[in-house]
């Protein structure tokens, strides 16, 4: 009898991906969102820039969901690392592989 593979260890045979709807676009708005909160604490709201600066540990933090949501998808290291322009094994140091 051999052990069972847990099933979060699971990788699917073939790749479960998902139709792009809007993506583009959305990433766009987000990008004049970003702008706009900047041009606004430039105008002197000093209090504010804490909130700006805590987007950034916040964007962070999803780009690692979004890569695990990537792999459980079925998404290879190789093929995540393209898209971002660094090695496979850069983007899986970063990210902590399977974790």
């Amino acid at each position: 009898m051999t052990p069972s593979t847990p099933s979060s260890d699971r990788r699917p045979s073939q790749p479960r991906r998902r139709d792009v709807v809007e993506n583009d676009e959305y990433a766009a708005f987000v990008r004049r969102i970003i702008r706009a909160f900047a041009r606004r604490v430039a105008t002197g709201d000093v209090e504010a820039l804490s909130d700006m600066v805590a987007l950034s540990s916040q964007l962070d933090e999803s780009i690692g969901d979004a890569v695990k949501g990537l792999r459980s998808h079925g998404y290879s290291w190789a093929e995540i690392a393209d898209r971002l322009g660094i090695s496979r094994q850069a983007a899986h140091q970063r990210w902590g592989g399977d974790k």
